[in-house]
């Protein structure tokens, strides 16, 4: 048995196959040092902060945008009307978006999004919902 497969081949009583494997675990800590090295959750904090007020600030006045509202990079648009052909709008235009709970358009970018991607969503999305929430 080659050096890595000797890691997967113990037998556990556990649910799971996978869970808590020792190259899972490494993967994991990887990423929290990376987090944690990179100071993502301050930096999304900060990007998220600058996209609700960004997202407000173009949306302001619209008809049917009922709350913009989020935790970092956790953002929604709740509307006052099932939004769900807006996620076809979007990918047409380039954009990932995804719509919950019927009106709610969630985005969850990446950690490591910069300002100007921010910008450039906040940018193709806002003309979208405006159009949408006019017809």
């Amino acid at each position: 048995m080659d050096s890595c497969g000797r890691w997967f081949s113990f037998h556990s009583s556990s649910s799971t196959g996978c869970g808590g494997n020792p190259l899972a675990c490494t993967a994991g800590l990887a990423t929290l040092n990376i987090v944690e090295q990179d100071k993502l959750l301050a930096h999304a904090e900060r990007l998220g902060q600058f996209m609700r007020q960004g997202f407000a600030s173009a949306l302001q006045g619209v008809a049917g945008v009922k709350e913009i509202r989020g935790q970092g990079l956790m953002l929604g648009i709740e509307l006052d009307k099932p939004c769900g052909d807006l996620v076809k709008l979007a990918l047409a235009q380039g954009l990932l978006i995804n719509v919950t709970a019927d009106s709610v358009i969630r985005l969850l970018p990446p950690l490591v999004m910069t300002q100007d991607e921010a910008q450039l969503l906040i940018n193709g999305l806002c003309p979208l919902i405006k159009e949408f929430m006019q017809s």
